[in-house]
Parts: structure tokens; C-alpha cells; sequence
């Protein structure tokens, strides 16, 4: 049983942002204050409506406070964790950095559904992205007719969610298919864009944007990089990063990004969050 005075965060071993307050239940020593529970968004859980009701976004992460409203994004999430955290925390972000990294353009969750051509498409059609799309949509149907007080919030996540399903499925029309691969195209010129000049603008040359401890902008970029670096063939190891290379036309891996992810990769929040794989 949980504790009623326990705190709960709400993850999925297999999505991005979730990663980042995940990260910090470890590195901050949230361990035995916090029960980190899955929530498994490739079968549509998060799409039960006990869990709406939680977090009306459905998203995660999710955080419950006990006597306290939920917080239901990242960075709202991330912020509480740092602020009275058990172990000592780098710094807060002062910058604009974690406004920047959830930016549309950057998105690390269009990034995985993103294709540039008929390849990419049909490989991603064939692999989680596909499975992911298809299963939620299935959920959604599945859940909607049980919940007719939350028809509004199915309605518009069907809708949504439906097409995707057109853009992967054998039907999809030319003209969006030539719109969804130019959108891709697009998302990852600024993703080299932001990993050539953004990231190394904040990386100091050795140790975390917070200092000697990882800071609230450390955890948002561990978890966005690690994701973007899993979208080029990368795996958890201290090298993954220099995968990043096959994405940048050219470029190398930035140094500053090489030793972030090298630091990043000896910690034990890293082995716990990413013991799996790259998400």
C-alpha cells in the first residue's frame, strides 16, 4: 500500500519529459519520499478516466501532493522538486532555457512521430511510433463512451489523435503527406540548430548548468537530449551521445555536449531512469 502522506509521481518508462523529474527523484534524494508509478501511454492509460480526472491533460508527469493540487507538467514538476529537494540541488534556471526547450520547434515528442520521406514513414509506421499512434486511438474509443462527462476532452484527443492515425495509415492524401514530411524536415533543421548553438551557449565547459549538482535546466535537457540522441541509434552509454553526429550535417557533437552527457551518464539517477534504454 501507499503511504497516504507519499507523494506520487506518474511516468512512463518509455517517454520523454516524464524523464526529467524522474531523473531528479534520484539525484535530489526523493527516493523515500516519492513512489514513482507507470503509466503506460503506449496501451492508452493515461486515457482511463480515473487518470483525466487526475490530470484533465492526461499527460504525464504527474505529480500528487497530498493536501496539495496536482501538478501536471514538467516544468511545474520540476520546479517543486528542486526548490526543498533532501540532497543538495544546483541551481534554478534564471534564463529563458526551459521556455525555449519545450518550444513547438524543438518538440522531442514530434520528433519521434516526425517522418522526412517514405522511409522514415514506413519504418515508423512498422515500429513503436505506429503501435503508439494505433493503440491510442484505440483507448480513446475504448474510454470515451464510459466517461460522458469528459466527452469534450475525448472528442478533441480522438479528433487529434485521428489524424495521426491518417498520416500513418495507407490512405493518408499526397498533399499531407508532402505537408507532415516538409513539417519534419523543418523540426529537424531546428533541432541541429539547437544542439549546435543553444545547448552549448548554457553548457559550462565541465559540470551541470546548476553548478556542482544538476539544476532545474539540467533535468529538462538530460531528458531532451536523451531522447533525440535515441532517435539517431544512441544508447544510454558515456558514447551514445556522439551519435548525435549523423543529424548534424556534418558538425561534430559539440564538446560542451559530449561532457554533459558523459557526466550525466556515471549517475545513478541515469541508471535507474534509463536502465531500459533511451526514451
Amino acid at each position: 500500500m501507499v503511504s497516504s502522506d507519499k507523494k506520487t509521481l506518474y511516468v512512463f518508462g518509455g517517454a520523454v519529459w516524464p524523464s526529467a523529474p524522474w531523473l531528479a527523484v534520484t539525484a535530489l534524494g526523493y527516493d523515500d519520499q516519492i513512489d514513482v508509478q507507470q503509466v503506460n501511454l503506449i496501451e492508452g492509460a493515461n486515457f482511463e478516466p480515473e487518470f483525466v480526472r487526475k490530470n484533465p491533460a492526461a499527460t504525464l508527469p504527474t505529480l500528487l501532493i497530498p493536501g496539495e493540487p496536482n501538478l501536471t507538467d514538467t516544468t511545474s514538476v520540476i520546479k517543486y522538486l528542486i526548490t526543498n529537494p533532501p540532497k543538495p540541488a544546483g541551481k534554478s534556471s534564471g534564463t529563458n532555457f526551459v521556455a525555449k526547450i519545450h518550444e513547438d520547434d524543438v518538440d522531442p515528442n514530434f520528433a519521434l512521430l516526425s517522418a522526412r520521406n517514405d522511409a522514415e514513414l514506413g519504418a515508423k509506421n512498422a515500429g513503436v511510433p505506429g503501435t503508439f499512434i494505433r493503440q491510442r486511438q484505440a483507448a480513446l474509443l475504448k474510454y470515451a463512451p464510459t466517461a460522458p462527462d469528459l466527452k469534450s476532452f475525448y472528442d478533441a484527443k480522438i479528433k487529434a489523435n485521428g489524424f495521426l492515425d491518417l498520416v500513418y495509415s495507407a490512405e493518408v492524401p499526397e498533399e499531407i503527406k508532402k505537408t507532415w514530411f516538409a513539417k519534419s524536415t523543418a523540426a529537424w533543421e531546428a533541432v541541429r540548430a539547437f544542439i549546435l548553438n543553444d545547448i552549448p551557449a548554457v553548457l559550462p565547459e565541465s559540470g551541470y548548468i546548476g553548478g556542482e549538482n544538476p539544476g532545474e535546466d539540467d533535468f529538462h535537457l538530460a531528458a531532451w537530449l536523451a531522447r533525440i540522441a535515441l532517435l539517431t541509434g544512441a544508447t544510454p552509454k558515456e558514447d551514445g551521445v556522439l551519435k548525435l553526429k549523423g543529424e548534424l550535417g556534418g558538425a561534430e557533437v559539440p564538446q560542451k555536449i559530449v561532457n554533459y552527457w558523459k557526466l550525466w551518464s556515471a549517475t545513478p539517477a541515469w541508471a535507474i531512469v534509463y536502465k531500459d534504454g533511451l526514451h
